[in-house]
């Protein structure tokens, strides 16, 4: 009769051959395997029959990978942080913790407006701003969108934001504010980075930069540059940008009119068109 390597064999007393721990911890006996084989975690007891078990200490361990797996961190990142002892486990612990029930909290709120948009769907409706406001977070400025109606009402450009944005749906809105988290992001890094205006890396950013506001009306370079200036010129814009990295909205609208510049459009006498 042949025999499944620590899986049916008897284990010591505290401890677990690996397709138990496995369906403990709710992972794969290849992952496992994975992590013993890259030194991640390794099962520190054997069997009477020579196969390798985890002990109580092994396990916690491998609750501690999945919480920062779960988090985002890379296996290699995780292996350091559990095996460096000038780290502090309990303190860097209690800080991802605090992470995780700050993310939590937003997902809930995230939860609550998707079932609004739901609603609003549902009977035709379109978002109101301060739903609009729950799905793009705390920082959205409900009277961007009143401003814009105000201002660009009678275009051709707020004819097709109110068309695009009737059919988008509570996944559409989640991805789009997913994306433009990622974007910010990206620029606040690139500014850190020291990214010149005017350079390939900048330009790519103010191409992504359109394509998102693509998503709402066909936006040229001109309306980009048009854009680029109420970030600096307007409070309320400026202040956001800089509240993700000091001095970002400046840095940003150089790099709309370079990027602007470099296709042949004069920043300083660009127009909505």
């Amino acid at each position: 009769m042949t025999h499944s390597p620590g899986i049916g064999d008897p284990a010591p007393a505290d401890g677990l051959t690996v397709g138990r721990a496995a369906a403990l911890v709710g992972i794969s006996v290849r992952t496992l395997h994975h992590w013993d084989l890259i030194g991640l975690v390794r099962p520190s007891d054997r069997t009477h029959a020579g196969y390798r078990v985890y002990s109580a200490e092994d396990i916690a361990r491998i609750h501690r990978v999945l919480v920062y797996k779960e988090l985002g961190f890379p296996l290699a990142e995780i292996t350091r942080l559990l095996d460096d002892p000038a780290i502090d486990a309990r303190r860097h612990l209690r800080t991802q913790r605090a992470e995780l029930a700050q993310r939590i909290s937003h997902l809930e709120q995230m939860v609550t407006a998707v079932d609004r948009m739901l609603e609003a769907t549902a009977t035709g409706m379109r978002l109101t701003v301060e739903q609009q406001a729950e799905i793009f977070g705390a920082d959205w400025q409900p009277e961007w969108v009143e401003e814009a109606e105000n201002r660009w009402g009678d275009t051709t450009q707020w004819a097709q934001y109110t068309d695009r944005v009737s059919d988008l749906t509570p996944a559409d809105w989640q991805a789009i504010t997913a994306e433009t988290e990622t974007f910010n992001a990206d620029l606040a890094a690139a500014l850190r980075g020291g990214v010149p205006p005017g350079s390939p890396a900048a330009g790519t950013l103010a191409d992504r930069h359109r394509a998102l506001m693509s998503r709402y009306f066909d936006c040229t370079l001109a309306m980009q540059v048009c854009l680029g200036r109420k970030f600096t010129d307007e409070p309320g814009y400026a202040a956001y940008y800089d509240s993700l990295e000091p001095g970002l909205a400046v840095w940003f609208r150089a790099v709309i009119d370079a990027n602007a510049l470099g296709h042949g459009i004069d920043p300083g006498s660009a127009t909505w068109k």
